[in-house]
């Protein structure tokens, strides 16, 4: 039988050990956890134990129905948990990499998440038109790729959000933090109550943010990735990510086909042939090869 003492709520934000967590009642309250190591992210459902004025700790994590994180060969860095939708921020200026894009969205494809790329900084027009050139093999294979200006208007973003707890994930520079304050106004104002809450306010940066849109939307704003690791994931796996290979997948002369330089490879026969994207097929074969 449950405590009566426990409260349900959602981690907002996290730093270190120390988090954020929403209650039901709409009212925050600090958290810690049992012991040094922890797996809790933001996103998550827990149980908590109040165990002081105001303080609490974390007894339980809920079930997720999903879980993003990035690895390497050492370590996993968990980014969000029970989030439905991926939103990918690239620029126009400074240039992005296409390969951070792609290891993206094999990590949502892993976790059967929407997928959403947005194109900011649109107001440059010569930098944009290069970057939507280098988006296209994106937007042929089906993934929506949408263009704005986080400093002009993000209206056309909003319908995206609806009924989604979306992650935002992008390199550092390319106006994460812009497009956020537009969407959200009273963003900075959150995250200065989030840091005096935590008392963390000498530190920039914590694992993630959640910022509640409506009663069914959400938006965790994640700290800038400059890599993105899929250690964790098998090679077929990452095979699966490339959701263009799909026809082409177990068709090659050899079972155990690396897709490189073997005859009768059917990937190598459709980039031949322009049914699928060269530069595509040389992201796979470098994630392949260095998976972290």
């Amino acid at each position: 039988m449950e405590s009566p003492n426990i409260l349900k709520g959602r981690i907002v934000a996290a730093f270190g050990r120390q988090y954020l967590v929403r209650l039901t009642d709409e009212s925050f309250l600090p958290c810690l956890t049992r012991g040094k190591k922890s797996d809790v992210v933001c996103g998550d459902n827990v149980d908590v134990l109040r165990s002081g004025d105001n303080q609490g700790v974390i007894e339980r994590i809920g079930p997720r129905s999903s879980l993003l994180h990035r690895s390497d060969a050492f370590r996993s860095k968990l980014i969000a948990a029970n989030v439905s939708q991926i939103i990918i921020v690239v620029a126009a200026e400074p240039s992005f990499s296409d390969e951070v894009v792609t290891r993206c969205l094999i990590a949502a494809f892993d976790q059967n998440l929407s997928v959403l790329i947005v194109l900011n900084k649109c107001d440059l027009p010569v930098p944009a038109a290069a970057a939507r050139l280098q988006l296209e093999p994106y937007r042929a294979i089906g993934y929506n790729v949408l263009t704005l200006s986080a400093l002009q208007d993000v209206t056309t973003l909003r319908p995206f959000l609806q009924g989604h707890t979306s992650v935002l994930v992008g390199q550092s520079g390319m106006g994460k933090s812009t497009l956020i304050n537009a969407l959200l106004p009273d963003a900075q104002a959150a995250t200065r109550e989030i840091s005096t809450v935590l008392d963390s306010g000498k530190h920039t940066t914590t694992h993630a943010k959640l910022y509640k849109l409506d009663d069914h939307s959400s938006l965790i704003d994640c700290p800038g990735v400059q890599a993105f690791g899929l250690h964790h994931l098998t090679l077929g796996r990452i095979e699966q990510g490339f959701i263009e290979f799909d026809n082409y997948l177990g068709q090659c002369r050899f079972r155990d086909c690396h897709h490189q330089h073997e005859p009768g490879c059917a990937l190598l026969e459709a980039v031949a042939k322009g049914e699928i994207s060269a530069r595509r097929l040389e992201l796979f074969q470098q994630i392949a090869a260095n998976k972290a």
